[in-house]
């Protein structure tokens, strides 16, 4: 049976879902897993998914009139649980802060982002600094992601046109493609030695990237 169409003849939205009891540890610990099975996550990440889950019923309950000093004290206990559970994670290894960090510094150093552009990321994602630190990539992995970085803008070694014959354009150019470059993260020896290296030798970096 189909619902009564409105007055603009759109199908009636369904009621809201009831808030229900607060969340509690061991519904905390399934979403944990689940979101888990799908993506990658630090502690601090985790701890953010379930305690926005938490935040989500503390809205529903809020709509359904309940009163705000019944709310509070329960999102409290929610949100302690869902921390207990990030850490939970940790020490059954299923949360690896050290071993995220490292995977997804290499995945954006091959994207063509720089040690500082995967610092800041890192940081987002709530991983220490210590441990980010220890994930970034070293000068050479820099000197690739800077030349990954020249083929997304098309410059350096990829650029689609050669260097103006002009030399107050040709310097205009490298200017322009210095600060492509630094807005990008990468310090001025880097972006320098990407911009001149040959074509050739450029591309082979990338591919070995590719295949290591």
């Amino acid at each position: 049976m189909t619902e009564d169409p409105d007055r603009r003849g759109r199908p009636s939205r369904a009621p809201p879902r009831p808030a229900g009891p607060a969340p509690g540890e061991a519904g905390l610990r399934e979403a944990a897993l689940a979101h888990l099975a799908r993506f990658a996550a630090t502690e601090a990440g985790l701890r953010r998914v379930l305690q926005r889950r938490v935040d989500r019923w503390a809205r529903r309950a809020e709509a359904e009139g309940r009163p705000a000093e019944e709310i509070a004290p329960q999102a409290a206990a929610a949100r302690a649980a869902a921390a207990e559970v990030a850490r939970a994670m940790v020490a059954a290894g299923a949360v690896d802060d050290a071993g995220f960090a490292a995977a997804r510094a290499r995945r954006l150093a091959r994207a063509g982002r720089s040690r500082r552009a995967i610092a800041a990321h890192l940081g987002a994602k709530g991983v220490a600094a210590e441990a980010a630190a220890a994930a970034l990539p070293d000068a050479a992995a820099e000197l690739d992601a800077a030349l990954a970085q020249c083929r997304r803008r098309r410059i350096g070694p990829f650029a689609a046109a050669p260097a103006p014959a002009d030399p107050q354009a040709a310097r205009a150019a490298r200017r322009k493609a210095l600060a492509a470059l630094a807005r990008a993260g990468f310090g001025r020896e880097v972006a320098e030695a990407a911009l001149a290296m040959d074509p050739d030798e450029a591309e082979a970096r990338l591919l070995a990237l590719r295949q290591g």
